[in-house]
């Protein structure tokens, strides 16, 4: 049986066919190969092995705080699951990890990032992240723009390789060229409720990746927690930057801009920033790699 954790050494092939991008892996010292695809998720049960997959992810893993419904069904499940689209990374090949599709034996889903476009949001309840941030201001700025929600991204422990996570991103590119939106919006989270602790982080954040005014959205005034924590001169950037989460840290890679306040979410256990990527605003590398 191999092992998912050791290094993956180089891709044995990467295909796309009919709305699904499937990646072939080869592992160090074992010949066993590791079949992953990305596609949204076409059916009920394949959502609820998504949300099983997050509850395993924010809950088990990391500091999520259970209610009673939650804990019984074993799925992070919320009003907005209903009305997004839900971007998989499904294993073919592994028999033991991941949650399993139903009536398919070798299939689990071992990622999963969550999709609202706008019309969806308006037509509905609005944007999960309005619940902390004041999005308004923004959309008036941009009426044209069309803006895709990001969220609820997790990919299980043992196939989180810079590999399973640009698979991800792969697909997640392709529906927004696909759907042809301009501009990406959503929660980042810090596994801290204490600004303090990650004072150098925030900071960073606020002196060197604050949004233009153009492109501005600020917490709400009822969950604001300050992010200029430390003076711009007292700020170690490598120190601050080794201690980004990789999906923040990723995102500044992309090109994009972070939002004024950060918000405590304490279900979670999380300190939670936002997010601004004008598609415009991409580096051509990080477009170029990302298409198929």
């Amino acid at each position: 049986m191999f092992n998912i954790s050791k290094k993956i050494r180089k891709y044995i092939s990467l295909k796309y066919n009919n709305g699904i991008l499937t990646l072939k892996l080869r592992l160090n010292k074992e010949p066993t190969d590791v079949s992953l695809e990305t596609r949204l998720a076409k059916t009920k049960n394949e959502i609820k092995a998504a949300q099983q997959l997050r509850y395993r992810v924010f809950y088990k893993e990391l500091s999520a705080h259970p209610n009673l419904i939650t804990r019984f069904t074993r799925r992070d499940k919320d009003a907005y699951d209903k009305i997004c689209q839900h971007m998989l990374v499904i294993d073919k090949s592994n028999k033991k990890r991941g949650v399993p599709l139903i009536g398919k034996n070798k299939e689990k889903v071992v990622g999963t990032y969550r999709l609202l476009p706008q019309r969806t949001a308006q037509e509905n309840r609005g944007f999960y992240s309005q619940d902390e941030y004041n999005l308004l201001p923004l959309l008036e700025r941009h009426p044209q723009k069309k803006f895709l929600e990001l969220g609820r991204s997790c990919v299980l422990q043992t196939y989180r390789k810079k590999s399973t996570i640009e698979l991800l991103w792969q697909g997640v590119w392709k529906y927004i060229r696909e759907n042809d939106f301009d501009v990406m919006i959503g929660c980042a989270s810090f596994q801290s409720t204490n600004p303090n602790e990650i004072a150098e982080a925030l900071s960073f954040l606020y002196h060197y990746s604050l949004a233009p005014e153009e492109w501005m959205v600020r917490a709400l005034p009822s969950r604001y927690t300050n992010m200029n924590l430390i003076e711009k001169e007292r700020i170690n950037t490598k120190d601050a930057l080794k201690t980004l989460p990789p999906l923040i840290k990723g995102y500044l890679r992309l090109g994009a801009y972070i939002g004024d306040g950060a918000v405590i979410d304490k279900q979670f256990g999380t300190i939670d920033v936002f997010v601004i990527m004008p598609r415009d605003k991409i580096e051509k590398r990080f477009v170029d790699k990302f298409t198929i």
